[in-house]
């Protein structure tokens, strides 16, 4: 009997379902981030797994890169965009290691990095997430 091949869920296939997440927040989220890039690679690149200290780019499932909300000033100019990265396979790693679902995954680091947009420091999502169990 020959097992069957399973593939894993491409880049595109992470975006489509980020995109899905994004599309099901509630309307005030939608709106805050409706300019924001979300991107999904395979991993951070070289010079962020150096600037964060990381052990292995598995370690980092997400990023969001840009000035969170608190912080823009409508007299300022902007400098880039803000974006959200979604990191492949370090998400299908934890994804294989636990029992969610790949799309509570994703939405679980998309709501994590849309946090970090809004203001959210990972001490108070960590705390929001807590009080929510």
């Amino acid at each position: 009997m020959v097992a069957p091949t399973i593939t894993a869920p491409t880049l595109a296939d992470i975006e489509a379902i980020a995109r899905a997440e994004l599309a099901r927040l509630p309307e005030p989220f939608r709106h805050h981030v409706r300019d924001v890039v979300v991107r999904v690679e395979d991993f951070c690149d070289a010079e962020i797994e150096r600037e964060m200290g990381l052990d292995s780019p598995f370690d980092l499932l997400g990023l969001y890169q840009g000035v969170s909300l608190g912080q823009k000033s409508v007299v300022d100019v902007p400098q880039d965009i803000d974006r959200i990265f979604l990191y492949r396979r370090p998400i299908l790693d934890y994804w294989c290691e636990g029992t969610d679902t790949l799309d509570h995954v994703v939405r679980h680091v998309l709501i994590h990095e849309i946090g970090h947009h809004l203001g959210f420091s990972d001490d108070d999502m960590e705390r929001i997430e807590q009080s929510a169990e």
